[in-house]
This record gives C-alpha cells, structure tokens and sequence, in this order.
C-alpha cells in the first residue's frame, strides 16, 4: 500500500483503490488533497499491474466537496484542480469506478459523475449544493450532470440544493447500482475483479469509443468500431478466446 498525506492507495489483484483519507472533515478537498489525488490516479492510470481503478472515501462519507475553511481564499485552485482530475478519469485507460460510501456533495458529488460507474451504499446520498454557497457548477457537473439525467431534472437538482438520497439517485441514473452499505466494499471489488479479467486493449478500446460517441456521428462511429476490431481479431489473446469457444 502506498500512502499520501490525504490519499491511501491499495494495488491487490489488478485492482488499484484511492481512499481519499480525511474522515474528520468528511474527505473535504483542499489543494493538498486535490494535489494527492491527481498523482494517485496518474499513477494508476499508468501502472501496468492495474486494470481498474475504485475512488472511495474513509469514514461516512465519500467526499463532501470543498473544504469550506479554506474555499474563499483558494476556491479557484481547487476549480482548477477538479478539471484535472476529471480529464484524468475519463482519459484513463482502464475502467474507473466510484464506491460511493455516503455523501457525495459539491464537487464530491462530480467527482463521483466524473467515473465510469457508480457502485453506492444504500445510505448514500448525492447532491449538488453549490447553491448554497451562492456558487455555480464545478468539475464536471455541467458536462456529466445533463448527460446522467437530463436537462430539466439537473435545472431543478441544482436550483434546490438538496441531497438526493440513493433511491432517488439510482432512479435519475445519478448512481448505477445501490447495495447494502455493510457490501459496498466486497461488491466494488467483486464487479472491478470481473471487469479486471477482461482483455485489457478491449476494455480501454470500448471507454474510448463509447466516450467518443458523445461528440461522433454514427458513420464516424461505425468506421471507429470497424478500426477497432480489426486491430483486435489481430491480438493472439483475441485469437486464443475465440478458438477456446
């Protein structure tokens, strides 16, 4: 295990977890833990021995966004710090996925948005509440919050401010899947160990073309698949599975 000062990090059978580390503060971010957070999911990101990555929090929460003692003063770093972390995840090469283990808030809640999967705990709860603070949207929640659910429904998500409970959060596509709490752990490792056992140039060929359909039109996308597969009916470990059948 490697730690930092606000991050731990786990490597275990393919499987690299960040636990952002400040249970006191409910995994708040200041810039020293947007500064461990970035190097943890570089390092991931880049380590061969890694197949997926899990984000969760120590303690009861997931992270509660910004760290409101310092958020006046140094508010636009840490804006610029969600920015590179959001890129980060989704430029990964490997699946990412958030166990969200309670309340994921602000840009916690985005950071959360910003993974490929949400796996949550029952007693989870997600919301955007930078209202509050008189604030608009950060790290990705006007890109990821319309494409999860909808435009109308982030208008009203946001103008409330309100805590969106696991139910609700699963409904709206916010969470995609809700588990016991006393589960979450075992059931976040047991979905990244299956995803860990797939061919990895696939798994990270399939993040980057369904990411690039966002922005593709359909025959842009269809010459991207046909790209795709014939770089990977070449692989011998494509080769071998296909024979096995």
């Amino acid at each position: 295990m490697a730690a930092f000062e606000r991050v731990l990090v786990e490597i275990a059978d393919g499987i690299g977890t960040i636990t952002l580390n400040r249970p006191d503060k409910l995994n708040a971010v200041d810039p020293e833990t947007c500064e461990d957070l970035i190097a943890a999911l570089r390092m991931l990101a880049g380590a061969e021995a890694v197949r997926v990555m899990i984000i969760t929090g120590a303690g009861r929460a997931f992270c509660a966004g910004a760290d409101l003692r310092i958020l006046e003063a140094q508010g636009p770093a840490l804006v610029a710090a969600g920015k590179e972390i959001a890129l980060t995840i989704r430029a990964a090469p490997k699946p990412v996925l958030a166990a969200v283990n309670g309340t994921a808030a602000g840009g916690g809640a985005n950071l959360a948005l910003a993974c490929d999967y949400r796996l949550a705990s029952d007693g989870a709860s997600i919301g955007q509440v930078f209202h509050k603070l008189g604030l608009g949207l950060d790290w990705g929640g006007a890109y990821f919050l319309p494409r999860l659910a909808g435009v109308s429904k982030s208008l009203e998500l946001v103008w409330s401010a309100r805590m969106v409970p696991a139910a609700e959060a699963l409904a709206l596509g916010l969470f995609d899947r809700v588990v016991p709490a006393a589960d979450l752990a075992a059931e976040a490792r047991a979905l990244a160990g299956r995803w860990a056992a797939m061919p990895p140039l696939a798994v990270r060929k399939t993040k980057d073309a369904l990411y690039r359909s966002e922005r593709s039109t359909l025959a842009a996308m269809l010459d991207i698949e046909i790209a795709d597969q014939t770089e990977l009916f070449a692989t011998a470990e494509a080769r071998q599975l296909m024979r096995s059948r």
